[in-house]
C-alpha cells in the first residue's frame, strides 16, 4: 500500500539516513573482503587437495564441492543461482575432459538432469499441489485455528504444538511431505498471531527432519537399511550374521532426538532463531499503516455478553456511536457466526450470551467493556478463523465522482449489510473523522476515502462495483472453495494410503492424491503451477548431479578411508562418533540414500573388526543420515528456506547446535538401548 497523498514522506538527517550510502558503502566493501579472503583460502584448500588426492577425477570434485562450501556459506548469489552453477560447471567437464586431465565428464551429461525427474523432487512437487489443495478447501485453516486455540499466540506453546505434530506425522510419512502440507498452517497461524514465519517454520522443518527417525519407514536411509544388511550379511560368517530391525526398533531415539529439538527452539529460540519479515506478518503490517496514516489506533477485539448485562436487549445503533466501538461480526449462544453482507445491520439486537467481534481504540473498548458488564477475551476465540487476517482486516475504498453513493449517506444504503463494509473512520479534506463523529450520517462526497473493516471476499465484490473504487489491492484474492473439502479429503486420504500401505513409488503416490485433486476441481491447473516453489525445486534438482560426482569419482570413498584410517586402535564408542560425524558430512553434500548406500558396508567392517556389534553401527549410519541443519541441501530446509525468508547463515547459526544436539542424543541414546 502507498502513503496517502496528504502524508509527506520526510526523512530527516536527524535520523541519521544521510550517512546512509556511506555506511552501505563501507559495508559493502567490508563484506567484499571477506569474501575474497574466504576465496583465497578454499582456492588454497583445494590446490593442496590436489596434491594429496588418489587420482585427478578426485581432486577436481573436491575442488567443485568447495567452491560449492564456499558460495554456499558466503551467499555469492542465491542459494538456487548456485546449485544451477554447480550443475551448469559439472556439465561443462564433458567438453573440458582434455584440458582438465580427465578421460570424461564428472556426470554424463545424458544423467546431468536426472535430478528433475527424480524421485525426490516429483515428490516435492506433488506434495506442494496437495497441500495447496487441502488449503483452498479451508482445511488447513480449521487446523490452524485450532492450534491458536489450543496454543494462544505465545511463541513458547505454539512451536512445541506444530513442531511436536509434524514430527509424529513424519515418522510414517516422507518427512518433506509433513512439512509441506503443514506450510499452509504455519502461513495462517504466523498471520493470526503475529509472529514472524522465520520463527515458526525452522522448527517445523528441523523437527520434520527429527521425526523421520521415529520408525523404520520415516526416512529413506531407514527404509533401505535392512536390505544393505542384508547384502552386508552375505560377506559376514555365520555366526556374525545382523539380525533385523523392526518397525519401532529405532522410536526410543527417535522420540528423545524429536523431544530434543523441540525442548532447543523453546530454550534457546529467541537467541538462534531469525525474525525476517515475511508474509505472515501482513496482518500487523496493515494495521500499523492505517495506524500511521490516519492515526486511528484501532484493534480487533472479542468480548462476551454475559446475561446480567445492560447490554441486553439493546439494538447495535443505540451502542455504537455513542461508545464509539464497531461490532463487526457476532455468534449468538449456540448459534452461527455472522460476519460480512448481509449479518450485521444496525437494528440487530444483542441477547445474553452472545459474543460480539469489535474493532475499536483500546481506551473506547475498556470503557464500552465497563460500562455494560462484559467480558473481555484476551485473544480471538470464536472469531479466530473467520476475522483472521487471511479472510478479513482494514482495507481503503475511495468514493469516486461518478459514484452513485454521491450524496447519500452510509446509512442511507445500509451500507454494512449490503456490501458488508463496516466503515470506521472517513478521511475527507486532510482530516479523519471517526466513530462516535457521526460518519455514518454525513452525505459522502468524491474523493471521500473510507477506511472499512470487511472480509477479503465481499471486498474483491466491492472490487468490481463502480460505485467504488478499492485503494487496498494486498489481500488475499483466493477463491476458497469449502464444497470441494470432500474430493480434498478423499485423494489426500488415497495419496496417504498409497505411500504407507503399498510398495508405490513415493513420488507416484502423491501425484495420484496431486492429480485427482486437479481433476475434481479442487484446483485448477493454473493454481497447482503456483503453488509449486520452483526456486526449491531447482534447488535440490541441480544438486543431485554434484552428489553423483562425488559418489562415482570415489571421493566419497577416499574420504571415509582417509578419516577412519585415522582413528585405528581407539574404543568401539570413539569409531562408532566418527562414523555419526561422517555421515553427518556427507548428508550435507550428497543425497541421505546415497551417503547411507555408501557407508553401512564400511561401518560393518569396522565393527566387526573392533569387536562392536555391526548392526549397531549400521543403524548409526542410517539415522545419522538425517542429521542435515548446517546447510539448505536436505528437501525439508530447501523447502521451508523461501517462506521463511531464510538465509544460508541462519541455518548455520540454528543448526549447529541442532548438528551438535542430534549427536549427542542419538549416540547416548544408542548406548543407553544398545
Amino acid at each position: 500500500m502507498n502513503k496517502h497523498p496528504d502524508q509527506p514522506l520526510n526523512a530527516p538527517a536527524s535520523l541519521g539516513l544521510a550517512n546512509f550510502p556511506t555506511e552501505a558503502t563501507s559495508k559493502g566493501i567490508a563484506s567484499y573482503r571477506k569474501q575474497l579472503i574466504a576465496f583465497g583460502v578454499f582456492a588454497l584448500a583445494a590446490v593442496i587437495m590436489a596434491f594429496t588426492v588418489p587420482s585427478v577425477e578426485i581432486a577436481w570434485v573436491m575442488a567443485i564441492l568447495l567452491f560449492t562450501i564456499y558460495m554456499f556459506a558466503f551467499e555469492i548469489v542465491a542459494v538456487d543461482v548456485a546449485a544451477v552453477t554447480i550443475m551448469v560447471l559439472l556439465g561443462l567437464t564433458s567438453l573440458l575432459a582434455p584440458i582438465m586431465g580427465l578421460d570424461k565428464g564428472l556426470v554424463p551429461v545424458t544423467h546431468l538432469f536426472d535430478g528433475f525427474s527424480s524421485n525426490a523432487v516429483m515428490s516435492i512437487i506433488a506434495v506442494m499441489i496437495i497441500g495447496a489443495g487441502l488449503d483452498k478447501t479451508g482445511v488447513m485453516s480449521r487446523v490452524a485455528a485450532y492450534i491458536l486455540n489450543v496454543g494462544g499466540t505465545v511463541e513458547s506453546r505454539i512451536i512445541p504444538i506444530i513442531s511436536g505434530t509434524v514430527g509424529i506425522i513424519s515418522s510414517f510419512m516422507q518427512n518433506v511431505g509433513a512439512a509441506a502440507l503443514f506450510l499452509p498452517v504455519v502461513s495462517r497461524i504466523s498471520a493470526r498471531s503475529g509472529i514472524s514465519m522465520s520463527r515458526l517454520l525452522m522448527p517445523m522443518g528441523f523437527c520434520a527432519i527429527l521425526g523421520g527417525t521415529v520408525t523404520m519407514v520415516g526416512s529413506s536411509p531407514l527404509i533401505l537399511l535392512n536390505d544393505l544388511m542384508r547384502t552386508s550379511n552375505m560377506a559376514l560368517a555365520p555366526d556374525q550374521h545382523m539380525e533385523m530391525w523392526s518397525l519401532f526398533s529405532v522410536t526410543p531415539i527417535g522420540l528423545a532426538l524429536v523431544a530434543a529439538g523441540i525442548l532447543y527452539f523453546v530454550v534457546a529460540g529467541r537467541f538462534v532463531l531469525p525474525a525476517h519479515k515475511t508474509e505472515g506478518a501482513k496482518g500487523s503490517n496493515a494495521m500499523a499503516y492505517f495506524q500511521d496514516v490516519y492515526a486511528i489506533d484501532y484493534d480487533l477485539f472479542e468480548v462476551f455478553v454475559p446475561p446480567s448485562s445492560p447490554l441486553v436487549g439493546k439494538l447495535v445503533d443505540d451502542v455504537e456511536p455513542k461508545s464509539r466501538i464497531r461490532v463487526i461480526a457476532t455468534r449468538r449462544s449456540g448459534g452461527d457466526i455472522r460476519v460480512g453482507p448481509g449479518a450485521l445491520a444496525r437494528d440487530v439486537g444483542f441477547e445474553a450470551g452472545m459474543v460480539l467481534g469489535i474493532v475499536a481504540s483500546p481506551l473506547h473498548l475498556k470503557l464500552f467493556v465497563e460500562n455494560y458488564k462484559l467480558v473481555k477475551r484476551s485473544q480471538l476465540k470464536v472469531f479466530a478463523e473467520s476475522l483472521a487476517a487471511t479472510r478479513a482486516g482494514i482495507a481503503e475504498v475511495v468514493i469516486p465522482p461518478s459514484s452513485q453513493m454521491v450524496g447519500k449517506s452510509a446509512r442511507d444504503v445500509w451500507l454494512r449489510k449490503t456490501t458488508g463494509l463496516a466503515m470506521v473512520a472517513l478521511y475527507r479534506n486532510g482530516e479523519t473523522l471517526r466513530e462516535g463523529d457521526g460518519i455514518r450520517d454525513l452525505p459522502l462526497q468524491a474523493g471521500d476515502t473510507m477506511v472499512v473493516h470487511t472480509t477479503w471476499e465481499a471486498l474483491a465484490r466491492v472490487e468490481k462495483d463502480r460505485n467504488f473504487v478499492v485503494v487496498t489491492t494486498e489481500f488475499p484474492h483466493e477463491e476458497q472453495r469449502p464444497n470441494k473439502v470432500g474430493w480434498a479429503a478423499l485423494f489426500f486420504g488415497i495419496a496417504l494410503f498409497l505411500v504407507l500401505f503399498t510398495d508405490l513409488r513415493l513420488s507416484v503416490a502423491l501425484l495420484t492424491g496431486a492429480v485427482g485433486m486437479i481433476i475434481s476441481g479442487v484446483l485448477s491447473i493454473d493454481e497447482a503451477y503456483q503453488s509449486v516453489s520452483w526456486k526449491t525445486v531447482f534447488l535440490l534438482a541441480s544438486l543431485i548431479p554434484l552428489g553423483i560426482a562425488v559418489e562415482t569419482s570415489g571421493t566419497a570413498a577416499w574420504i571415509a578411508q582417509q578419516t577412519l584410517s585415522l582413528l585405528g586402535g581407539v574404543p568401539a564408542w570413539v569409531l562408532q562418533a566418527a562414523i555419526a560425524v561422517l555421515s553427518t558430512f556427507f548428508t550435507l553434500v550428497m543425497s541421505n540414500v546415497g551417503a547411507t548406500v555408501l557407508l553401512v558396508p564400511l561401518a560393518v567392517n569396522i565393527a566387526v573388526g573392533a569387536g562392536a556389534d555391526p548392526a549397531v553401527f549400521a543403524l548409526t549410519v542410517a539415522l545419522a543420515t538425517s542429521n542435515s541443519f548446517l546447510i539448505p541441501t536436505h528437501q525439508v530446509n530447501a523447502l521451508i528456506m523461501g517462506p521463511g525468508g531464510y538465509r544460508v547463515p541462519d541455518y548455520m547459526r540454528a543448526g549447529g547446535v541442532m548438528t551438535v544436539l542430534f549427536l549427542v542424543v542419538m549416540l547416548g541414546m544408542m548406548n543407553l538401548i544398545f
